[in-house]
């Protein structure tokens, strides 16, 4: 019964956060949220309402989790099971939805199969081109955004965007070269070894690269050995 249950992670549209008046995300977020918790979600992340700036500030991912808080202490929506309670409107959307889904995991199938179809590039050119649709409705107005394409401010000011201080960049140097230099190398280069062999053999990986990681592999040492195997993955683009 335990493997049967339906577990989620649901995370905020990180595509939808606009640089144009960034503090009207955290109204995006907090209804992307909600909706995430009245469908039932075991986990959640809200994304911050500047990352479509750079980095999070504190106080952004602050607010980020406020919002979470609020949803989870104030609104009362996880008292109950199913808030939403089988409403009409939103079993025909979730129907439709599953036919629609359906229907694009067929279309994949009769393509060979989402590897082929990612070989292909077609997955990359579905996506290009449903930006390129959205581009052209917000240009048009048929798709409104607030902030971007309607109700823009003429003097906006300038948002606070996360500055990383380059000392971060010389400790983490220090820390790593640190770490190296206090494990056992003849145990890390027989790690690294069995891990690049059992690529070499399709073995399945994962008991190799917790191995790896329990006798202070690297992450960047394991995605080289990798590498060694496989080389880097080109995408397929299609115009």
């Amino acid at each position: 019964p335990k493997s049967m249950m339906l577990r989620f992670h649901s995370q905020t549209a990180g595509s939808t956060l606009t640089a144009q008046q960034p503090d009207n995300n955290i109204a995006r977020v907090t209804m992307q949220a909600l909706a995430a918790v009245l469908g039932g979600t075991q986990s959640l992340h809200t994304n911050s309402m500047d990352e479509a700036l750079g980095l999070p500030t504190e106080s952004a991912a602050t607010i980020a989790l406020r919002t979470q808080q609020i949803i989870a202490h104030e609104s009362h929506v996880p008292w109950t099971a199913d808030p939403l309670g089988g409403a009409p409107y939103i079993e025909s959307l979730t129907a439709e939805l599953k036919q629609k889904a359906l229907q694009y995991l067929k279309r994949i199938e009769d393509l060979g199969g989402a590897l082929k179809c990612i070989e292909a590039g077609w997955v990359q050119k579905e996506i290009q081109d449903a930006a390129y649709r959205f581009q052209k409705a917000l240009e048009a107005k048929e798709e409104l955004v607030v902030g971007v394409n309607q109700f823009v401010g003429s003097n906006e000011d300038e948002p606070e965007v996360l500055k990383v201080n380059r000392a971060v960049q010389a400790s983490q140097i220090r820390r790593l070269k640190k770490f190296k230099k206090n494990r056992n190398k003849k145990v890390v280069a027989s790690k690294i070894e069995a891990l690049t062999s059992a690529a070499e053999l399709k073995k399945n990986l994962m008991p190799y690269i917790l191995e790896s990681v329990e006798n202070k592999v690297t992450l960047g040492e394991i995605s080289d050995s990798l590498r060694k195997v496989y080389g880097l993955y080109k995408e397929n683009i299609t115009l």
